[in-house]
């Protein structure tokens, strides 16, 4: 796909088909988000890939984002950027995200989790690091219709505000 069409064609998907992910197209996905840029070039970010039904469930993740053959969480470490390891690796999910909607996967980028504890000792994810992201990733089992998107006009300025 062209690049600008992944972008128009990438939506969050919060249905999947039980089908496996070929371990060759995520290691693609992964490798994305390894090649994302970051501040310092410190590449703050790890990413941790869960296939097992019964870790996906012990996550505090919405149920139908446990779903999805395979999760995704990206976590960040504060002590190896600590100014820019949110944007470090924000960008680098975005890459992932990206990519898999490239390979025709869904994925569906869920923030802030109210279990982060939860979830960081679920996945022996060090105290000191810093949960950013989880995405679902797998064969859509829909197809969301595209939402409204602002006009440039609205968003975009030109030499000041």
């Amino acid at each position: 796909m062209e690049f600008m069409d992944v972008i128009k064609a990438r939506r969050s998907i919060r249905r999947y088909k039980p089908d496996p992910v070929p371990e060759d197209v995520l290691n693609q996905v992964l490798e994305a988000a390894r090649l994302a840029p970051s501040g310092g070039h410190r590449q703050p970010w790890h990413f941790i890939v869960i296939r097992n039904e019964e870790t996906k469930r012990r996550l505090g993740i919405p149920v139908w984002a446990a779903e999805a053959p395979v999760v995704i969480v990206g976590c960040t470490d504060p002590e190896a950027s600590p100014r820019w390891h949110v944007v470090d690796i924000s960008i680098a999910f975005e890459h992932l995200v990206l990519a898999a909607a490239n390979f025709g996967l869904g994925t569906c980028w869920i923030g802030k989790l109210g279990a982060d504890e939860a979830l960081k000792k679920v996945l022996g994810i060090p105290d000191h690091m810093k949960v950013v992201a989880v995405t679902p990733l797998g064969y859509p089992a829909e197809k969301p219709k595209p939402k409204e998107r602002k006009p440039l006009s609205e968003i975009v300025h030109y030499e000041k505000f």
